[in-house]
Protein backbone atom coordinates (compact mmCIF):
# COMPACT_ATOMS: atom_id res chain seq x y z
CA UNK A 1 0.00 0.00 0.00
CA UNK A 2 0.64 3.22 -0.64
CA UNK A 3 2.18 6.04 1.88
CA UNK A 4 -0.48 8.54 2.55
CA UNK A 5 -0.43 11.81 2.45
CA UNK A 6 -3.14 15.11 3.56
CA UNK A 7 -4.68 16.77 0.77
CA UNK A 8 -3.08 19.85 2.04
CA UNK A 9 0.38 18.84 0.78
CA UNK A 10 -0.66 16.69 -2.01
CA UNK A 11 -3.74 16.60 -4.74
CA UNK A 12 -3.38 12.79 -5.77
CA UNK A 13 -0.37 10.12 -4.85
CA UNK A 14 0.15 7.33 -7.56
CA UNK A 15 -2.21 4.88 -5.62
CA UNK A 16 -4.61 6.60 -4.04
CA UNK A 17 -6.60 9.69 -5.03
CA UNK A 18 -6.51 12.40 -2.26
CA UNK A 19 -8.93 14.74 -2.85
CA UNK A 20 -12.32 16.54 -1.46
CA UNK A 21 -15.33 15.74 -3.06
CA UNK A 22 -19.05 16.47 -3.49
CA UNK A 23 -20.67 14.10 -1.77
CA UNK A 24 -24.30 12.87 -1.83
CA UNK A 25 -25.32 12.72 2.02
CA UNK A 26 -27.80 10.38 2.20
CA UNK A 27 -25.73 7.55 0.58
CA UNK A 28 -22.25 8.48 2.57
CA UNK A 29 -24.75 7.50 5.45
CA UNK A 30 -25.27 4.44 4.24
CA UNK A 31 -22.22 3.53 3.11
CA UNK A 32 -20.81 4.81 6.57
CA UNK A 33 -23.76 2.85 8.36
CA UNK A 34 -22.68 -0.67 6.20
CA UNK A 35 -18.93 0.32 7.04
CA UNK A 36 -19.67 0.37 10.86
CA UNK A 37 -21.98 -2.62 10.99
CA UNK A 38 -19.50 -4.58 8.84
CA UNK A 39 -16.91 -3.93 11.65
CA UNK A 40 -19.12 -4.68 14.68
CA UNK A 41 -20.07 -7.86 12.84
CA UNK A 42 -16.55 -9.20 12.67
CA UNK A 43 -14.93 -8.35 15.50
CA UNK A 44 -16.78 -9.90 18.04
CA UNK A 45 -14.84 -10.45 21.55
CA UNK A 46 -16.04 -14.36 21.31
CA UNK A 47 -17.28 -15.74 18.27
CA UNK A 48 -19.46 -18.43 20.48
CA UNK A 49 -21.15 -15.71 22.04
CA UNK A 50 -22.82 -13.47 19.98
CA UNK A 51 -26.10 -12.30 19.95
CA UNK A 52 -28.61 -13.52 16.94
CA UNK A 53 -29.15 -10.73 14.50
CA UNK A 54 -25.12 -10.13 14.27
CA UNK A 55 -24.80 -13.36 13.32
CA UNK A 56 -25.64 -14.65 9.86
CA UNK A 57 -27.81 -17.28 8.96
CA UNK A 58 -26.43 -21.05 9.58
CA UNK A 59 -27.22 -21.93 5.47
CA UNK A 60 -30.76 -20.79 4.48
CA UNK A 61 -32.22 -17.69 5.86
CA UNK A 62 -31.56 -14.20 6.65
CA UNK A 63 -30.89 -11.63 9.54
CA UNK A 64 -29.84 -8.38 9.14
CA UNK A 65 -26.49 -9.16 9.28
CA UNK A 66 -26.72 -10.91 5.80
CA UNK A 67 -27.68 -7.10 4.68
CA UNK A 68 -24.34 -5.74 5.24
CA UNK A 69 -22.06 -7.17 2.49
CA UNK A 70 -24.90 -6.69 -0.21
CA UNK A 71 -25.24 -2.90 1.05
CA UNK A 72 -21.99 -2.25 0.53
CA UNK A 73 -22.21 -3.25 -3.16
CA UNK A 74 -25.32 -1.49 -3.61
CA UNK A 75 -23.02 1.90 -2.68
CA UNK A 76 -20.05 0.72 -4.63
CA UNK A 77 -23.09 1.16 -7.48
CA UNK A 78 -24.25 4.37 -6.19
CA UNK A 79 -20.24 5.33 -6.19
CA UNK A 80 -20.41 4.84 -9.48
CA UNK A 81 -23.32 6.71 -10.96
CA UNK A 82 -21.33 9.56 -9.84
CA UNK A 83 -17.72 8.53 -11.19
CA UNK A 84 -18.38 6.89 -13.92
CA UNK A 85 -19.71 9.79 -15.15
CA UNK A 86 -16.87 11.75 -16.18
CA UNK A 87 -16.36 8.74 -18.40
CA UNK A 88 -18.58 9.37 -20.36
CA UNK A 89 -16.78 11.66 -23.61
CA UNK A 90 -13.77 9.77 -22.79
CA UNK A 91 -11.65 7.23 -24.53
CA UNK A 92 -12.27 3.51 -24.11
CA UNK A 93 -8.59 2.97 -23.14
CA UNK A 94 -8.89 5.96 -19.88
CA UNK A 95 -12.19 4.54 -18.93
CA UNK A 96 -10.44 0.67 -19.20
CA UNK A 97 -7.47 2.33 -17.54
CA UNK A 98 -9.10 3.86 -14.60
CA UNK A 99 -11.06 0.58 -13.73
CA UNK A 100 -8.45 -2.11 -14.19
CA UNK A 101 -6.46 -0.46 -11.76
CA UNK A 102 -9.47 0.05 -9.51
CA UNK A 103 -9.80 -3.55 -9.37
CA UNK A 104 -6.46 -5.04 -9.46
CA UNK A 105 -5.54 -2.49 -6.54
CA UNK A 106 -8.85 -4.13 -4.66
CA UNK A 107 -8.12 -7.66 -5.46
CA UNK A 108 -4.68 -7.12 -4.33
CA UNK A 109 -5.39 -5.51 -1.02
CA UNK A 110 -7.56 -8.62 -0.27
CA UNK A 111 -4.87 -11.19 -1.28
CA UNK A 112 -2.79 -9.01 0.95
CA UNK A 113 -5.26 -9.23 3.64
CA UNK A 114 -5.43 -12.93 3.07
CA UNK A 115 -1.93 -13.61 3.99
CA UNK A 116 -1.53 -10.96 6.48
CA UNK A 117 -0.01 -10.62 8.94
CA UNK A 118 2.37 -13.46 7.19
CA UNK A 119 2.72 -15.40 10.24
CA UNK A 120 0.70 -17.51 13.05
CA UNK A 121 1.42 -18.93 16.34
CA UNK A 122 1.71 -22.30 17.66
CA UNK A 123 3.02 -24.12 20.58
CA UNK A 124 4.37 -20.40 21.50
CA UNK A 125 6.54 -20.16 18.68
CA UNK A 126 6.21 -17.88 15.32
CA UNK A 127 6.25 -19.46 11.81
CA UNK A 128 5.42 -18.16 8.67
CA UNK A 129 2.05 -18.84 6.58
CA UNK A 130 2.72 -21.48 3.38
CA UNK A 131 1.13 -18.92 1.21
CA UNK A 132 0.24 -21.65 -1.10
CA UNK A 133 -2.53 -22.56 0.47
CA UNK A 134 -3.70 -19.08 1.29
CA UNK A 135 -7.43 -17.95 0.56
CA UNK A 136 -7.97 -16.51 -3.13
CA UNK A 137 -11.23 -15.25 -2.84
CA UNK A 138 -13.04 -12.82 0.05
CA UNK A 139 -14.63 -9.89 0.52
CA UNK A 140 -12.98 -7.59 -1.24
CA UNK A 141 -11.85 -9.80 -4.43
CA UNK A 142 -15.79 -9.90 -4.64
CA UNK A 143 -15.97 -6.72 -4.45
CA UNK A 144 -13.55 -5.95 -7.23
CA UNK A 145 -14.87 -8.46 -9.83
CA UNK A 146 -18.71 -7.04 -9.24
CA UNK A 147 -17.48 -3.71 -9.78
CA UNK A 148 -15.41 -4.48 -13.09
CA UNK A 149 -18.18 -6.43 -14.73
CA UNK A 150 -20.36 -3.94 -13.38
CA UNK A 151 -18.56 -1.02 -15.17
CA UNK A 152 -18.28 -2.91 -18.01
CA UNK A 153 -21.75 -3.46 -18.49
CA UNK A 154 -22.85 -0.25 -17.43
CA UNK A 155 -20.09 1.07 -20.24
CA UNK A 156 -21.47 -0.42 -22.91
CA UNK A 157 -25.05 -0.86 -22.42
CA UNK A 158 -28.12 1.52 -21.63
CA UNK A 159 -29.74 1.67 -18.29
CA UNK A 160 -32.31 -0.35 -19.53
CA UNK A 161 -30.40 -2.71 -20.64
CA UNK A 162 -28.06 -3.08 -18.14
CA UNK A 163 -31.27 -3.62 -15.79
CA UNK A 164 -32.25 -6.46 -18.20
CA UNK A 165 -28.67 -8.09 -18.12
CA UNK A 166 -28.68 -7.86 -14.20
CA UNK A 167 -32.53 -9.47 -14.78
CA UNK A 168 -30.67 -12.76 -17.11
CA UNK A 169 -28.11 -12.90 -14.88
CA UNK A 170 -30.15 -13.66 -11.86
CA UNK A 171 -32.37 -16.35 -14.04
CA UNK A 172 -29.42 -17.95 -15.47
CA UNK A 173 -27.94 -18.34 -11.90
CA UNK A 174 -30.98 -19.92 -10.61
CA UNK A 175 -30.66 -22.10 -13.54
CA UNK A 176 -27.04 -23.17 -13.30
CA UNK A 177 -27.89 -24.03 -9.68
CA UNK A 178 -30.34 -25.76 -9.82
CA UNK A 179 -29.26 -28.41 -13.17
CA UNK A 180 -25.65 -28.64 -11.53
CA UNK A 181 -26.19 -28.79 -8.16
CA UNK A 182 -27.38 -32.49 -6.95
CA UNK A 183 -29.99 -33.49 -8.30
CA UNK A 184 -31.58 -34.59 -4.06
CA UNK A 185 -30.20 -31.04 -2.95
CA UNK A 186 -28.94 -28.56 -5.21
CA UNK A 187 -28.67 -25.89 -2.75
CA UNK A 188 -26.98 -27.46 0.27
CA UNK A 189 -24.37 -26.66 1.50
CA UNK A 190 -21.91 -29.48 0.07
CA UNK A 191 -23.95 -30.19 -3.32
CA UNK A 192 -24.56 -27.03 -4.72
CA UNK A 193 -22.76 -25.94 -8.42
CA UNK A 194 -21.17 -22.64 -7.18
CA UNK A 195 -18.65 -25.32 -4.80
CA UNK A 196 -18.50 -27.20 -7.55
CA UNK A 197 -17.26 -25.04 -9.73
CA UNK A 198 -14.99 -23.53 -7.66
CA UNK A 199 -13.23 -26.64 -6.79
CA UNK A 200 -12.96 -26.81 -10.55
CA UNK A 201 -10.40 -23.52 -10.07
CA UNK A 202 -9.23 -23.84 -6.95
CA UNK A 203 -8.01 -26.53 -4.55
CA UNK A 204 -9.62 -27.37 -1.50
CA UNK A 205 -6.52 -25.37 0.34
CA UNK A 206 -7.35 -22.10 -1.25
CA UNK A 207 -11.05 -21.98 0.09
CA UNK A 208 -12.46 -20.90 3.13
CA UNK A 209 -12.80 -23.47 6.06
CA UNK A 210 -15.40 -21.62 7.93
CA UNK A 211 -17.82 -24.22 8.05
CA UNK A 212 -15.84 -27.22 8.68
CA UNK A 213 -15.19 -28.08 4.84
CA UNK A 214 -13.76 -25.83 1.59
CA UNK A 215 -16.42 -23.77 0.75
CA UNK A 216 -16.11 -20.12 -0.40
CA UNK A 217 -19.03 -18.12 0.55
CA UNK A 218 -17.20 -15.36 -1.56
CA UNK A 219 -16.53 -17.90 -4.41
CA UNK A 220 -16.52 -17.22 -8.67
CA UNK A 221 -19.31 -18.65 -9.17
CA UNK A 222 -21.80 -17.08 -6.45
CA UNK A 223 -20.19 -13.45 -7.55
CA UNK A 224 -22.37 -13.42 -10.96
CA UNK A 225 -25.67 -12.53 -9.15
CA UNK A 226 -23.51 -10.41 -6.51
CA UNK A 227 -22.92 -8.18 -10.16
CA UNK A 228 -26.72 -7.29 -9.77
CA UNK A 229 -26.27 -5.79 -6.44
CA UNK A 230 -23.94 -2.99 -7.82
CA UNK A 231 -25.97 -2.68 -11.00
CA UNK A 232 -29.11 -2.33 -8.67
CA UNK A 233 -27.41 0.79 -6.87
CA UNK A 234 -25.62 2.41 -9.55
CA UNK A 235 -29.38 2.81 -11.16
CA UNK A 236 -30.56 3.92 -7.85
CA UNK A 237 -28.33 6.78 -8.15
CA UNK A 238 -28.81 7.74 -11.54
CA UNK A 239 -32.54 7.96 -10.34
CA UNK A 240 -32.25 10.12 -7.82
CA UNK A 241 -29.87 12.27 -9.23
CA UNK A 242 -32.57 12.72 -11.95
CA UNK A 243 -35.58 12.84 -10.41
CA UNK A 244 -34.28 14.63 -6.84
CA UNK A 245 -35.05 15.01 -3.58
CA UNK A 246 -38.77 14.93 -3.38
CA UNK A 247 -41.91 12.76 -2.10
CA UNK A 248 -42.54 11.20 -5.26
CA UNK A 249 -38.95 9.72 -5.73
CA UNK A 250 -39.12 8.26 -2.13
CA UNK A 251 -42.53 6.91 -2.98
CA UNK A 252 -41.35 4.74 -5.70
CA UNK A 253 -38.02 4.21 -4.27
CA UNK A 254 -40.03 2.23 -1.14
CA UNK A 255 -42.91 0.94 -3.35
CA UNK A 256 -40.26 -1.10 -5.87
CA UNK A 257 -37.99 -1.96 -2.60
CA UNK A 258 -41.43 -3.36 -0.76
CA UNK A 259 -42.09 -4.94 -4.44
CA UNK A 260 -38.45 -6.96 -4.18
CA UNK A 261 -39.07 -7.78 -1.05
CA UNK A 262 -42.53 -9.29 -1.66
CA UNK A 263 -40.93 -10.87 -4.77
CA UNK A 264 -38.27 -12.32 -2.82
CA UNK A 265 -40.29 -13.74 -0.68
CA UNK A 266 -42.33 -16.21 -3.12
CA UNK A 267 -38.83 -17.02 -4.74
CA UNK A 268 -37.27 -18.22 -1.24
CA UNK A 269 -39.62 -21.42 -1.90
CA UNK A 270 -38.34 -21.95 -5.26
CA UNK A 271 -34.59 -20.97 -4.54
CA UNK A 272 -34.36 -19.90 -0.93
CA UNK A 273 -32.43 -16.87 0.59
CA UNK A 274 -29.21 -17.68 0.62
CA UNK A 275 -26.17 -15.55 1.19
CA UNK A 276 -23.20 -17.96 1.14
CA UNK A 277 -24.44 -19.01 -1.86
CA UNK A 278 -25.98 -15.63 -2.86
CA UNK A 279 -29.15 -17.25 -4.65
CA UNK A 280 -30.97 -15.05 -6.80
CA UNK A 281 -33.71 -14.20 -4.19
CA UNK A 282 -31.20 -13.35 -1.78
CA UNK A 283 -30.39 -10.08 -4.16
CA UNK A 284 -33.85 -9.27 -4.53
CA UNK A 285 -34.33 -9.31 -0.74
CA UNK A 286 -31.35 -7.05 -0.26
CA UNK A 287 -31.76 -4.59 -2.92
CA UNK A 288 -35.04 -4.64 -1.98
CA UNK A 289 -33.55 -3.46 1.78
CA UNK A 290 -31.70 -0.97 0.23
CA UNK A 291 -33.91 0.88 -1.25
CA UNK A 292 -36.10 1.20 1.15
CA UNK A 293 -33.50 2.13 3.56
CA UNK A 294 -32.12 4.75 1.29
CA UNK A 295 -35.74 6.24 0.82
CA UNK A 296 -35.88 6.76 4.22
CA UNK A 297 -32.67 8.25 4.47
CA UNK A 298 -33.31 10.58 1.63
CA UNK A 299 -36.80 11.61 3.38
CA UNK A 300 -35.16 12.36 6.55
CA UNK A 301 -31.73 13.67 5.38
CA UNK A 302 -32.41 15.32 2.39
CA UNK A 303 -36.08 16.38 3.12
CA UNK A 304 -36.69 16.58 6.29
CA UNK A 305 -33.20 18.03 7.12
CA UNK A 306 -32.73 16.48 10.32
CA UNK A 307 -29.03 15.72 9.86
CA UNK A 308 -27.18 16.48 13.07
CA UNK A 309 -27.36 12.68 13.68
CA UNK A 310 -25.82 11.91 10.47
CA UNK A 311 -21.98 12.95 11.02
CA UNK A 312 -21.03 9.43 13.43
CA UNK A 313 -21.82 7.76 9.72
CA UNK A 314 -20.19 10.51 7.62
CA UNK A 315 -16.77 9.72 8.78
CA UNK A 316 -16.89 5.89 8.00
CA UNK A 317 -18.10 6.83 4.55
CA UNK A 318 -15.81 9.16 3.55
CA UNK A 319 -12.56 6.45 3.77
CA UNK A 320 -14.87 2.99 3.84
CA UNK A 321 -12.44 0.91 2.06
CA UNK A 322 -9.29 2.18 3.92
CA UNK A 323 -11.34 1.66 7.32
CA UNK A 324 -12.29 -1.36 6.74
CA UNK A 325 -8.88 -2.85 5.66
CA UNK A 326 -7.56 -1.46 8.65
CA UNK A 327 -10.36 -3.16 11.31
CA UNK A 328 -9.10 -6.44 9.26
CA UNK A 329 -4.93 -5.85 10.27
CA UNK A 330 -5.44 -4.28 13.45
CA UNK A 331 -7.60 -7.73 14.53
CA UNK A 332 -5.46 -9.80 13.04
CA UNK A 333 -2.08 -8.53 14.44
CA UNK A 334 -3.84 -8.21 17.92
CA UNK A 335 -3.95 -12.25 17.56
CA UNK A 336 -0.44 -13.18 16.86
CA UNK A 337 0.53 -10.21 19.74
CA UNK A 338 1.03 -12.49 22.88
CA UNK A 339 0.56 -11.20 26.40
CA UNK A 340 1.79 -13.26 29.32
CA UNK A 341 1.05 -15.99 26.98
CA UNK A 342 -2.31 -15.06 25.32
CA UNK A 343 -3.07 -13.12 22.22
CA UNK A 344 -3.51 -9.19 22.83
CA UNK A 345 -7.41 -9.67 21.41
CA UNK A 346 -8.55 -12.73 24.03
CA UNK A 347 -6.42 -10.33 26.62
CA UNK A 348 -8.15 -7.27 26.33
CA UNK A 349 -11.77 -9.30 26.14
CA UNK A 350 -11.05 -11.37 29.18
CA UNK A 351 -9.78 -8.82 31.26
CA UNK A 352 -11.21 -5.37 30.48
CA UNK A 353 -14.91 -6.86 29.02
CA UNK A 354 -15.72 -10.04 30.68
CA UNK A 355 -14.40 -9.48 33.73
CA UNK A 356 -17.32 -7.52 35.04
CA UNK A 357 -20.06 -8.48 31.91
CA UNK A 358 -21.71 -11.29 31.01
CA UNK A 359 -20.36 -13.02 27.93
CA UNK A 360 -22.90 -12.00 25.46
CA UNK A 361 -22.96 -8.50 26.47
CA UNK A 362 -18.95 -8.61 27.31
CA UNK A 363 -18.47 -9.59 23.61
CA UNK A 364 -20.97 -7.06 21.88
CA UNK A 365 -19.02 -4.33 24.30
CA UNK A 366 -15.94 -5.78 22.69
CA UNK A 367 -17.50 -5.25 19.02
CA UNK A 368 -18.59 -1.59 19.99
CA UNK A 369 -15.48 -0.07 21.24
CA UNK A 370 -13.32 -1.38 18.59
CA UNK A 371 -15.88 -0.21 15.91
CA UNK A 372 -15.36 2.96 17.86
CA UNK A 373 -11.69 2.61 17.82
CA UNK A 374 -11.91 2.69 14.23
CA UNK A 375 -14.07 5.60 14.12
CA UNK A 376 -11.62 8.14 15.71
CA UNK A 377 -9.25 6.82 13.24
CA UNK A 378 -12.02 7.69 10.19
CA UNK A 379 -12.47 10.91 12.72
CA UNK A 380 -8.41 12.23 12.56
CA UNK A 381 -8.49 11.68 9.06
CA UNK A 382 -11.47 13.77 8.60
CA UNK A 383 -10.45 16.79 10.60
CA UNK A 384 -7.25 16.52 8.44
CA UNK A 385 -8.86 16.14 5.18
CA UNK A 386 -7.26 13.20 3.84
CA UNK A 387 -9.83 10.62 2.03
CA UNK A 388 -7.75 7.78 0.81
CA UNK A 389 -9.91 6.48 -2.24
CA UNK A 390 -8.24 3.82 -4.89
Amino acid sequence: MSHFYSSKDFKETKIFEVKKEQRYLAFDVLRGLTIALMILVNTPGSWSTIYAPFKHAAWHGFTITDLVFPTFLFVVGNAMSFSLRKFKEQSNKAFFEKVLKRTFLIFFIGLFLSAFPFVYRSGGYLFLKDLSEMRIMGVLQRIALCYFFASLIIRYFKMLNSILIGVFLLLIYWGIMFYFGDAAAPYSAQGNAALKFDLLIFSPENLWHGFGFPFDPEGLLSTLPAIVNVIAGYATGVFLQRSGNNMETIFKLMSIGFFFVLISEIWDVYFPVNKPIWTSSYVILTVGWDLILIGGLVWLIEIMTVKKWTYFFEVFGKNPLFIFVMSGVFVMLMNVIYIGGTPMKSWLYENYFLSWLTSYNASLLFAFCYMLLMWLMGYWMDKNRIYIKV
